[in-house]
């Protein structure tokens, strides 16, 4: 999925905008920023878990909408009973609309489990699924890389296997060369207002994805003093999705697509 501008440029598609979210709130934010698409999820406090069926549907009537698969938070080596647990939750989100699933496996030794990557892709046939950050903690990129352009993923998701999509245009950029088209590269980790249009310009990627997130205040005005286990609440504030952080987000990636339509030939 791409977009193209409305001038005679019209072959240079700008990069898509993907938000990370996982509540209705949030999902009607990404949509008031101007969202592209959404990465739909639950426990973003651990890096992401598999949202329920009704989020699933609640969001895919709004945008178009990849639901990440991933049973519990930890390393990527999955048990075969934790592997059927996926393969079922993919049939939900397809019935539910997804546009596509987010997945990744690995094996002990840190290369793409292309065996239970298979098993579970073929549960959603024909969608525009997508290869998470499991691909950065590979022992090896570029082989693995290839591994999933040959499973027959949409997009991989990547922060250069680096600490931040910033930190690692470099190997992005590597990676965007080696794959000559035939993925889309989609850079993520850090991504924010400021830095948008630099990760684009030094990394070559695709398309962004990011949080978008800032504190929001608490409703509650009675105020309690147990701790729910949600590693990053502050106080009486939570970490939410803003459209005012998406649309600039947006705005970035429209001036890095302006100036490379006006870039001297």
């Amino acid at each position: 999925m791409t977009e193209t501008t409305g001038n005679n440029h019209n072959c240079c598609p700008r990069p898509l905008l993907e938000v990370c979210t996982g509540d209705p709130e949030g999902l009607e934010e990404a949509l008031r920023g101007g969202a592209d698409r959404v990465e739909l999820c639950s426990g973003l406090a651990e890096g992401g878990l598999t949202p329920s069926v009704a989020m699933i549907r609640y969001a895919s009537k709004r945008l178009p909408t990849n639901v990440l698969i991933r049973p519990r938070a930890g390393d990527f080596v999955y048990t075969s009973a934790e592997l059927s647990v996926m393969a079922e939750d993919i049939d939900e989100a397809v019935k539910a609309g997804a546009s596509g699933v987010v997945i990744g496996a690995l094996t002990p030794d840190g290369h793409v489990d292309t065996l239970a990557c298979r098993m579970l892709l073929d549960h959603a046939p024909g969608l525009e699924n997508t290869f998470h950050r499991a691909f950065d903690v590979t022992a090896d990129p570029e082989k693995a890389l290839e591994e999933i352009i040959s499973l027959g993923f949409a997009r991989v998701l990547t922060s250069g296997c680096s600490p931040s999509a910033l930190e690692g245009t470099g190997t992005i950029r590597r990676l965007h060369r080696q794959a000559a088209g035939r993925i889309k590269i989609l850079a993520g980790a850090g991504v924010n207002p400021s830095n948008a249009a630099e990760i684009l310009r030094r990394s070559e990627a695709d398309e962004l994805h990011a949080s978008a997130r800032t504190l929001r205040k608490s409703a509650m005005a009675h105020e309690g003093n147990i701790s729910m286990g949600t590693a990053d609440t502050a106080g009486d504030s939570r970490p939410a999705t803003d459209s005012t952080t998406v649309a600039a987000i947006r705005k970035a990636i429209e001036i890095f697509q302006n100036d490379q339509l006006n870039k001297p030939e």
